[in-house]
């Protein structure tokens, strides 16, 4: 075939799977089978192998990967992705309506666009002539990671547009999400090759979207749905729900059941029917979203720092299920404290198998009434934690056996013990080797040393070989010894020989935080180094001279002396000191009092960069305190993804509530 012809034959495939693209993924009508579109596709990557000259980023072949990048690149928002503010019932919903008269008039005429909330990863898409040139994650909302050669593995994901009003840019918002069905064959596929399944479609997403190998997100099942425009040249649309037609037009998927509303009771209604049918969709919902459709009435209300006024999520109630108790098997912290988890027969709820759930102490057991051996309810809290409701007791058969703590540490097999003040049982074995894996965890965390690269895999290595038996003990690793332990090699050991060379100039605060004294958080820590000289001196320090820290009471005071009173103590510390650590005061630590001082925190749902124990030591490390209920004494309610009722509670008081990006802003001042 001459040059000329086949080029022109490549442009032509190109065409056509675009188009059958489009036919299978947003019309669900194929025009041919799936192994011709395999013919027509190797058809092509032949042709292109053979002229690389006539290289197109947006080729259907490139939807197979083979791009391997050293890192994400982070890249900015043409406009700020906002989150949604999120509602749990009628009377909210109202509220959010009564919010909207007020702001443009009784008598204005509200028409809503109700919409299924996907459970997946949010991203920006822009297009530039038609073509795909950029996919963006949401990330704070201002800044997100560059994810364009990844996305353009996702099916229907569209590459080039159609139609003759594409607007020369274009920014669309969409969810990348696993199908149910599709995630259930992963699993399996991945089982049978002796591999982990993944934990639930959403992280798979969010996991497959971030690998550095594009040919192996292509091998994942992701999936897409456009739900806004978030800027267009030359574009005005009048209506959101014409907005979601054209989308669908150009060659997007769109949700294919979005509802058009004239009133509040209509609403309410299509968001019982998506509750209704959540379990028998194909993909994941944790609510709806409902939004004004009319475009010019959303430009009038506009936004608040975080989140649009025009929208609003409506949050389904958690999901429960019901599964049988297995068996109730007792773990151990850091801090020697017992704590019962229940083992149960897998079962799918929201998205997740889930196996095991908290049952917290031995009186919320017993308070409850679970056996083991009993059909319980389980259900995630704020869909998210897993916990145990109830025991369904019309249905025991007599075998079922009452939980009773153990008398020994199951770890350690020493004695437990259990103080009248305390509902908690604790092992009392310094040795114990559980006790020993929280510590060292907790010691290489973020928030303490961040010692980047021991993980839990490499310290369960550490404990097991008896190679390191306190946190003294990794600063006299070998770098050799390391890189014959699994999984480890060469380069990852030096890695870590790198990381804990770094983490001996630690501030004094972070090394108290990291010794681990019962009570002391990163706030406490700080305020100890801000009083005190050095280590030496706060293990000498009195009753008296403790307490008269602020933030510090009686009982941390009487933590802190028994803590450093140990013979253990005494010791780890000393070799700490012989490894080189910083034991003294750093300069910036002497100005405790941070931007946060004085304000009070509460935390709900899951925050796209931090951790809960990371966004905990930010803002004590600041000045602020984090409480676990809300009140109207409580300064901002901090929230992520999937909050649960502290944030409900938080409305109706009144309390400012606040998203990641937000606490940053107010930490740079």
């Amino acid at each position: 075939m001459p040059e000329s012809k086949e080029l022109r034959r490549i442009e032509q495939l190109r065409r056509e799977l675009h188009h059958h693209n489009r036919m299978y993924y947003v019309e669900a009508a194929p025009e041919i089978s799936d192994a011709e579109f395999d013919a027509l596709m190797r058809e092509l990557i032949e042709l292109e192998a053979r002229h690389p000259d006539a290289f197109d980023p947006n080729s259907p072949s490139r939807r197979v990967g083979g791009v391997v990048q050293d890192e994400f690149s982070s890249a900015e928002h043409r406009t700020p992705k906002l989150s949604l503010d999120n509602t749990y019932s009628e009377d909210e919903l109202r509220e959010f309506e009564k919010r909207l008269r007020r702001a443009l008039g009784e008598d204005a005429d509200l028409s809503y666009v109700v919409e299924p909330k996907v459970d997946g990863v949010d991203v920006a898409l822009v297009y530039e002539d038609g073509r795909f040139a950029r996919g963006v994650t949401r990330g704070d909302g201002v800044r997100g990671d560059d994810v364009t050669a990844n996305l353009r593995t996702v099916g229907p994901l569209p590459l080039r547009l159609e139609g003759d009003d594409v607007p020369r840019l274009l920014e669309v918002r969409g969810e990348v999400y696993m199908a149910r069905s599709a995630f259930a064959g992963m699993n399996r596929a991945r089982e049978e090759e002796g591999l982990a399944p993944f934990a639930n479609a959403r992280n798979a997403t969010a996991g497959s979207l971030k690998l550095l190998d594009t040919s192996t997100t292509a091998s994942r099942p992701l999936s897409l749905f456009a739900f806004s425009i978030d800027y267009a040249e030359g574009y005005e649309p009048v209506l959101h729900s014409k907005s979601l037609l054209d989308l669908r037009r150009w060659g997007f998927p769109v949700m294919p059941s979005a509802e058009v509303a004239s009133s509040m009771d209509e609403v309410l209604a299509a968001c019982g029917r998506w509750e209704e049918r959540r379990d028998g969709l194909d993909y994941e919902i944790d609510g709806a979203v409902i939004k004004l459709d009319d475009v010019a009435l959303q430009r009038r209300l506009g936004a608040t720092a975080k989140a649009p006024r025009w929208a609003i999520a409506f949050k389904f109630a958690a999901t429960q299920a019901t599964t049988k108790l297995v068996d109730i098997r007792v773990q151990v912290s850091r801090n020697g404290t017992l704590t019962p988890v229940a083992v149960l027969e897998p079962v799918l709820l929201a998205g997740s198998t889930i196996s095991r759930a908290t049952l917290h102490n031995e009186e919320e057991v017993r308070r409850k009434d679970i056996r083991v051996g009993d059909r319980v309810v389980i259900e995630k809290g704020g869909d998210v934690i897993p916990k145990v409701v109830m025991a369904v007791e019309s249905v025991r058969t007599g075998k079922e056996v009452k939980f009773r703590m153990p008398k020994v540490c199951p770890a350690c097999r020493g004695p437990v013990v259990r103080t009248e003040e305390e509902v908690a049982v604790r092992c009392d074995n310094l040795d114990c080797p559980a006790q020993i894996r929280g510590r060292l965890e907790h010691f290489a965390g973020r928030s303490a040393m961040d010692i980047e690269g021991l993980g839990e895999s490499l310290i369960d290595q550490l404990v097991e070989k008896g190679m390191v038996r306190d946190v003294s003990d990794l600063y006299s690793l070998e770098e050799a010894e390391v890189a014959d332990l699994e999984r480890m090699g060469a380069k990852s050991a030096a890695n870590l020989m790198a990381a804990l060379a770094e983490s001996k100039s630690r501030p004094l605060g972070r090394l108290i935080h990291a010794l681990g004294i019962r009570h002391v958080g990163a706030r406490t820590a700080a305020d100890l180094a801000a009083a005190f000289p050095d280590l030496d001196a706060l293990s000498r320090a009195s009753q008296e001279e403790l307490e008269a820290v602020e933030g510090v009471g009686p009982v941390v005071a009487e933590s802190v002396r028994l803590f450093f009173g140990l013979p253990m103590t005494v010791e780890v510390v000393g070799r700490l000191r012989d490894a080189g650590l910083n034991m003294a005061r750093l300069p910036e630590e002497e100005l405790s009092a941070g931007r946060l001082e004085g304000l009070t925190f509460v935390l709900t749902g899951t925050l796209p960069g931090l951790s809960r124990d990371e966004a905990m030591a930010l803002i004590e490390e600041h000045g602020g305190r984090v409480t676990s209920s809300v009140s109207k004494k409580t300064s901002y309610v901090l929230a992520g993804a999937e909050p649960g009722s502290k944030l409900a509670k938080a409305r109706k008081l009144g309390v400012p509530v606040i998203d990641e990006a937000e606490l940053r802003r107010m930490l740079e001042g």
